[in-house]
């Protein structure tokens, strides 16, 4: 994180800072080698040239006079578009590195113990202890038995760091992390301080955008490193945490209290809405990677504990059912059976274990004969090697090692993550039509007829876990479900199916309890239902309900949403699954999502929860195994809490006291905000005041950032480019346009304020929009909407802007957002200078291009607006 007051480039002020010393540490170092590292670059004068922008800025940033700015444009002005290119990289390296050093100290903030005293229910123990004091200890153990969270891992069109650079970041990670555990070595200190450069210069040196667009086989790899590097480990230590919590005295040598409750979904390979590029071709490929993957790391697994288990019989006799076991193995593996006897000659659970872990092996290379025909037959496995060693006392061999590899099966069985499959409902109707005609049918159709057989063919692979959820976007009418099944007869695949309904715009959210009261009468629904108990799940989207009405009509359209399907469901005996839709960034229905969770309606969470992740917040949630384990608890235990009494109660009565406020808020804004996307010659303006058209041609992911439109409409503009483009222009638009005039339209400062304080929805909202508006800043955003030549929608845009962060500091209190989260505070305001030099960087790259100059000619202002697209994604830790 950058601080104000800096005498070279990488050489912070320490005297006075708000920063915790280690991270001030950290920073320091880093931005200083960056410092050497632009100094040895062979570019002359660049190095000067960076800090001559960077102190620009930093001055207009303490000096709000025009002068002051416009002495930052100019310099931004004057450099060559080779100078640009330069100095726009090393900003984009440099908030790399404060980030990796911000990660760190999260990291070890977590380590000294993350939980906050003041919120017992920020943790999964903690949670559990307020649920007991409500409950009782029978009830709250009994919820903690059924809890599901389940992140779906989603590819994402704006995540705009490329994995050369992602895998540098980790390496230099690596490297801090040495260097605090060896201290005061100076060997060490020099090695590392040598490392530390080299991999700085050479994150300098990797070119920071994509060549090619990544196909979708490089997406799910680019997952498997998550799995690979933090969650495989992550989940089973998250397991024992909490029975560690739990049982304090007698986890690890007792049966554990706490059952999986992380359930992982990928809509990587499976989600073709849009995307020509996922084909059922690619969806098998990527079920493929995902179960080499889990059985490598089960095989993995079993081998150490295999050779671990040194039991001798004398000492732990083996029990009948073992000796039962390792007789039948061992007839289906003679070859290891007998090596294993003459190994470990007087050590029959060390060689029960050994087959086993050649079953392991024989299923990841689908080997017939010894193959394990699902999961369920590896637990049983596992669980007579378990009851053996608990019957012979060895109650920690039983409990220890063992059980993570149980709990590894459990959680992730020989698939790894359900995928799942995602169309839009306009594709299925034509299909349908196609299909029914009895003529000849279409690629398009063909393709959707396939797919039905990817998803046979895997779960006859994996297991029915493996595949079968398909969501149907756009889900306007309870046909819209039933053609899913229809589809499926006619493609003469047999695969069990979920059709999931996914209600996206304001319309459609308040027709869903309706769409669905008529979906579960339909035979195919009706049995599929019938099979699963009645479990029922149903998807809700943040981010085109957004655009379509706003974030602030959007948001209470799906709490209202929620309540309405909530009651229905309990009404009708329906176990519910809401699957949220949530994008990483504001715009998109992100935030924290623990405080989300416990702001949710009573009854529409019940235990579980499940959510989209997408793009960055993968990486940044669960790319470190510390943080992962950190995210996990919050949200489990929300997940947990959000069924106490006490929160229940505290949500129906906020949401009964201020109805009339939420009906006030949606009006007025959701007029505010049909003022500006449906004035004239909206979409046109909006593609040329921000770097829409620019961003679709960044090779970010193998899914368009469009469904094929014109820019003459936004319909089809996918929701993530329209809020990628508003953060890129410093606007952060689809965030809070519309908050200001539905505060002033309610008008009372002290009922809006008490709102705030007894309304966790409202809250929520409106310390999203303090967030979203603390990154936008006017000066810049106005260079950007003058782009337009729309001086009425440039005066809209900035007028309500400004309400909107007034009205804020009223109902919050304070002189500046985020006043009342100093740290948050201190974050933001001390990263804005650095982001602001390649916001100029980029204006001028847009400046051009707009233009008729034919200095706009080449790919050389193109590759600079690029180029500031990552770096300004990297300052503000946010893209789409």
């Amino acid at each position: 994180m950058p601080e104000t007051d800096t005498t070279r480039a990488g050489a912070p002020s320490t005297e006075a800072s708000p920063l915790p010393a280690q991270l001030r540490a950290d920073v320091r170092l880093l931005t200083t080698l960056l410092g050497q590292v632009l100094s040895e670059s062979g570019s002359s004068g660049l190095f000067d040239d960076v800090e001559a922008l960077r102190q620009a800025t930093i001055t207009a940033h303490q000096d709000p006079s025009a002068e002051a700015f416009a002495k930052a444009i100019e310099i931004a002005d004057s450099f060559t578009v080779e100078r640009a290119d330069e100095v726009a990289r090393a900003f984009t390296v440099y908030f790399h590195l404060v980030n990796l050093a911000e990660e760190c100290q999260r990291i070890r903030i977590v380590r000294a113990g993350a939980a906050d005293p003041d919120e017992p229910g920020d943790t999964i123990p903690g949670a559990f202890s307020q649920l007991a004091a409500e409950l009782g200890e029978d009830a709250a153990r009994q919820r903690l038995s059924g809890l599901r969270f389940h992140p779906v891992f989603t590819a994402h069109p704006t995540e705009a760091r490329r994995r050369a650079v992602a895998s540098s970041i980790r390496r230099l990670a690596a490297l801090l992390d040495e260097r605090t555990v060896v201290g005061a070595d100076p060997a060490a200190g020099r090695r590392i301080h040598r490392r530390l450069l080299e991999e700085i210069d050479t994150l300098w040196r990797t070119a920071p955008l994509r060549a090619t667009r990544p196909a979708p086989e490089d997406e799910v790899r680019s997952l498997m490193t998550i799995f690979d590097e933090t969650l495989y480990t992550t989940l089973p230590r998250m397991y024992r945490y909490v029975d560690d919590a739990l049982q304090p005295d007698d986890s690890g040598r007792r049966a554990p209290l706490v059952r999986p409750f992380v359930r992982l979904g990928t809509w990587v390979g499976g989600d073709r809405d849009g995307n020509p590029s996922v084909t059922a071709s690619v969806t098998i490929k990527a079920a493929a990677i995902a179960s080499e993957h889990v059985l490598l790391g089960l095989e993995h697994t079993a081998t150490a504990l295999a050779r671990s288990s040194t039991l001798d019989s004398d000492a732990t006799p083996p029990s009948s059912e073992l000796i039962a076991l390792r007789r039948s193995l061992s007839l289906a593996d003679e070859s290891i059976a007998a090596a294993s006897t003459v190994s470990a000659p007087n050590e029959p659970h060390k060689q029960t274990l050994v087959l086993i872990t050649r079953r392991i092996a024989a299923t990841r290379t689908r080997n017939a004969d010894l193959a394990y025909s699902d999961p369920d037959a590896l637990i049983a496995d596992l669980h007579v090697v378990q009851d053996s060693l608990r019957a012979a006392g060895a109650m920690r061999q039983a409990f220890g090692t063992l059980q993570t590899l149980i709990w590894q099966v459990e959680t992730f069985g020989f698939h790894l993550a359900d995928l799942e499959v995602r169309q839009h409902s306009a594709v299925h109707a034509k299909a349908l039509e196609e299909c029914v005609s009895g003529g000849p049918r279409s690629q398009q159709t063909s393709e959707v007829l396939d797919v039905f057989h990817a998803v046979a063919q895997t779960q006859r692979k994996y297991g029915q876990r493996a595949a079968g959820r398909y969501i149907v976007s756009f889900t306007r009418s309870a046909e819209d479900l039933a053609t899913v099944y229809r589809l499926a007869e006619f493609s003469g695949a047999d695969p069990v199916l979920d059709v999931i309904p996914l209600f996206e715009t304001f319309d459609d959210l308040r027709a869903a309890r309706g769409i669905l009261a008529e979906a579960v009468k339909h035979p195919a629904f009706a049995a599929r239902l019938a099979q699963t108990g009645g479990k029922l799940e149903v998807m809700l989207g943040y981010s085109d309900s957004s655009k379509d009405v706003g974030p602030v009509a959007a948001n209470l359209a799906l709490y209202d949403a929620q309540v309405q399907i909530t009651e229905w469901a309990r009404d009708n005996g329906y176990e519910l699954t809401l699957f949220h839709g949530r994008g990483g960034t504001l715009g998109r229905g992100g935030g924290p999502t623990n405080t989300a969770i416990l702001a949710q309606p009573p009854h529409s969470v019940d235990g579980r929860f499940k959510l989209t992740e997408q793009g960055e917040v993968i990486f940044a949630r669960y790319g470190d195994p510390t943080i992962a384990m950190r995210h996990i608890d919050q949200v489990a235990a929300a997940t947990l809490l959000a069924a106490a009494p006490s929160i229940e109660s505290r949500n129906v009565a906020a949401a009964e006291k201020y109805a009339e406020v939420a009906a006030q808020l949606t009006a007025a804004s959701r007029a505010r905000f049909d003022s500006l996307v449906k004035a004239d010659g909206f979409a046109p303006w909006f593609a040329t005041v921000t770097p829409m058209e620019e961003i679709g041609r960044l090779q970010l992911g193998s899914r368009p950032a469009r469904r094929g439109l014109s820019v003459e409409s936004l319909e089809d503009l996918r929701a993530i480019p329209w809020v990628f483009s508003w953060s890129q222009a410093r606007i952060n638009l689809a965030g809070w346009f519309g908050l200001g005039s539905a505060l002033a339209a309610v008008g009372d400062v002290d009922l809006l304020s008490r709102a705030y304080e007894e309304w966790p929805l409202l809250r929520t909202v409106i310390d999203n929009v303090a967030m979203s508006l603390a990154k936008a800043d006017p000066r810049i955003a106005r260079q950007y909407l003058d782009l337009g030549d729309r001086p009425d929608l440039t005066e809209l845009v900035l007028s309500e802007m400004e309400l909107t962060r007034s009205w804020l500091n009223h109902i919050v209190g304070g002189s500046e957002l985020l006043d009342n989260r100093p740290e948050l505070h201190t974050a933001v305001h001390l990263r804005s200078p650095y982001v602001d030099v390649l916001s100029l960087l980029q204006l001028r790259a847009l400046r051009v291009l707009r233009s008729d100059s034919p200095d706009a000619a080449g790919s050389d202002w193109e590759h600079l607006l690029l180029l500031s697209v990552s770096g300004v994604s990297a300052g503000l830790q946010n893209t789409g």
